[in-house]
C-alpha cells in the first residue's frame, strides 16, 4: 500500500467510525423514549431530535472551515496559526451558541409552527428542546474542536470522543429515567451530559498541542480584521452550501408526503442507504481536506494531483461495492427496518434509484473534502447551487407525468451535477493556481 493510500485510511477509518456514531446518540434517547410508557415520549423526542440535527447542521460550517484552513496551516508548518484557527473558530461558535441559547423561545415558537404535532408530544418536546439548547455551547464547540484536530491529521480523537459520548450518554440517561425516575427531562440531561463530556474531553486531548504554547496563544494577530475576514469568507460560502443541501433534503422529505403515508414511508427507508453510503463518503471527504489542505500548504503540487487521484479511485471502489451491496442485499436489508409488508412490496418500484446513488453521488463528497482542503469554498457553493436548481427543475418538469419517480430522478441528477460541476470548477481551480509549482 502505498503512503497516500495510508494517509487516507489512517483519517477515513476512525472518520468513518465517528460518523457511524453519531447517529447513536439520538437512537439511544428513543430506545429510552420507547420503554417510558407512553408514545408520545417518542414523538417528542423525533421532533425535538429533528428540530437540534436541522440546527447543527447549518452550523456544520464550523467544522469544515476549520479543518480547512488548520490542514493548510499544518503543511506550512505555522504551528502559531494552527493555534489562531482554533481561536478564532471556538470564539464564533461560542457567540453562535450563546445567540441560540438566548433566542431559545422565538426559535422553539418558529419551529412548532411548522410542525403539526399533538398538544402532549408538544409539551414533551418543548421539555427536550429547553434542556438540550444548553449543550449548544458543547455541541458547536465540537465542530470546532473535530476540524482542528482532521486539519492537523488526526481524526482518531474525534473518533474517541464519539466513542465516549455514547458510553455517557447510555450511562447517565438510564441512571435518571430508570434510577432517577426522570422520564422525559431525564433523557434530556443524559443528552446535555454527553455532549459536555465530549467537549471537556476535546479541551483535553487539545492540551497536547496547546501545554508549551500558553502564553503566546493569544495575542493582536489572533483576532486582526483580515484573519477574521477570510474565516468568515469561508464560512460564509459553506454556510449558504449548506443551506441548499437543507432545502433539497427537507423538500424531498415534504414532497414525498404529498404522495401519501406509503410513499412517505418508503423514501424515509430507502433514503437511509444514501445516509449509511454517506456517512462511509464523508470519510474519505475528511482525509480529502487534511491531506490536500497539507500540500497545499507545502505547495506540493506532486503530491496534492496524486492524492486527488488516489481519492478518486477510493471513491469509485466504495461506490462499486455499495452498487453491489445493495444489489445483493438492499432488499434484505429494507426487511430489518420494518415488518410492513406494503411499505416493502411498494419500495420495489424505486428501488433501482437506490442503486444509481453511490455512482451518482460518490464525486460529490470526495470533490468536497478536496475543496475544503484548499479552502475553495466559492466553488462548493457554486456547483451545489446549479445542482439544486436542476433538482427543482426537474421535480416540477417531471412531477405531472411519473409522480413520486419524479423525486428520485431529479435527486439522482442532482448528485450528478453537484459532483461533475464541482470536478470541473476544481481541477481548473487547481491548474490555475498550482501551475507555477
Amino acid at each position: 500500500m502505498t503512503t497516500t493510500n495510508k494517509e487516507i485510511l489512517n483519517i477515513a477509518l476512525p472518520a468513518i467510525i465517528s460518523n457511524i456514531t453519531v447517529p447513536l446518540l439520538g437512537l439511544v434517547d428513543v430506545t429510552i423514549a420507547g420503554h417510558l410508557g407512553n408514545v408520545s415520549y417518542i414523538g417528542a423526542i423525533a421532533v425535538g431530535g429533528m428540530l437540534f440535527n436541522m440546527i447543527y447542521w447549518i452550523f456544520g460550517f464550523l467544522r469544515m472551515g476549520t479543518g480547512g484552513m488548520t490542514s493548510q496551516s499544518y503543511g506550512s508548518r505555522d504551528e502559531t496559526e494552527c493555534r489562531r484557527i482554533l481561536l478564532r473558530s471556538l470564539a464564533v461558535s461560542m457567540s453562535l451558541a450563546t445567540t441560540l441559547i438566548v433566542l431559545q423561545y422565538p426559535i422553539r415558537e418558529t419551529a412548532f409552527h411548522f410542525i403539526d404535532t399533538s398538544d402532549e408530544v408538544k409539551q414533551y418536546a418543548t421539555t427536550y428542546f429547553h434542556i438540550c439548547i444548553w449543550g449548544a455551547p458543547a455541541m458547536l464547540g465540537l465542530y470546532s474542536f473535530t476540524g482542528w484536530f482532521i486539519g492537523l491529521q488526526n481524526s482518531r480523537f474525534p473518533m474517541f470522543i464519539a466513542i465516549s459520548q455514547n458510553i455517557i450518554n447510555i450511562l447517565a440517561s438510564l441512571l435518571f429515567v430508570f434510577k432517577m425516575d426522570m422520564k422525559i427531562e431525564g433523557v434530556a440531561y443524559g443528552t446535555l451530559i454527553a455532549q459536555y463530556a465530549g467537549f471537556f474531553m476535546a479541551v483535553l486531548l487539545s492540551w497536547k498541542y496547546l501545554r508549551n504554547h500558553l502564553r503566546k496563544l493569544y495575542n493582536k494577530n489572533t483576532f486582526n480584521r483580515n484573519a477574521m475576514n477570510v474565516f468568515f469568507k469561508i464560512n460564509r460560502d459553506i454556510f449558504f452550501r449548506t443551506l441548499c443541501i437543507v432545502a433539497v433534503t427537507v423538500f424531498f422529505t415534504s414532497s414525498g408526503a404529498g404522495y401519501g403515508d406509503t410513499t412517505l414511508a418508503v423514501n424515509t427507508l430507502l433514503m437511509q442507504m444514501f445516509t449509511i453510503f454517506s456517512y462511509i463518503m464523508d470519510g474519505f471527504a475528511y482525509a480529502g481536506e487534511a491531506i490536500v489542505g497539507k500540500y497545499i500548504g507545502e505547495r506540493n503540487t506532486f503530491m496534492i494531483r496524486h492524492t486527488i487521484k488516489a481519492l478518486l479511485l477510493w471513491g469509485t471502489g466504495v461506490a462499486a461495492l455499495f452498487t453491489l451491496l445493495y444489489s445483493i442485499g438492499g432488499k434484505d436489508f429494507l426487511s430489518l427496518l420494518t415488518n410492513e409488508s406494503e411499505v416493502i412490496t411498494n419500495s420495489s418500484a424505486y428501488f433501482y434509484w437506490v442503486l444509481a446513488i453511490p455512482f451518482a453521488g460518490f464525486m460529490a463528497f470526495i470533490l468536497d473534502g478536496i475543496c475544503i482542503g484548499a479552502t475553495a469554498t466559492k466553488i462548493m457553493l457554486q456547483s451545489i447551487f446549479i445542482a439544486s436548481v436542476t433538482f427543482f427543475g426537474i421535480y416540477y418538469l417531471m412531477n405531472n407525468y411519473i409522480g413520486n419517480h419524479s423525486l428520485w430522478l431529479a435527486f439522482i441528477i442532482y448528485l450528478f451535477v453537484r459532483g461533475n460541476v464541482q470536478a470541473y470548477l476544481t481541477f481548473r481551480f487547481i491548474k490555475s493556481d498550482f501551475r507555477a509549482n
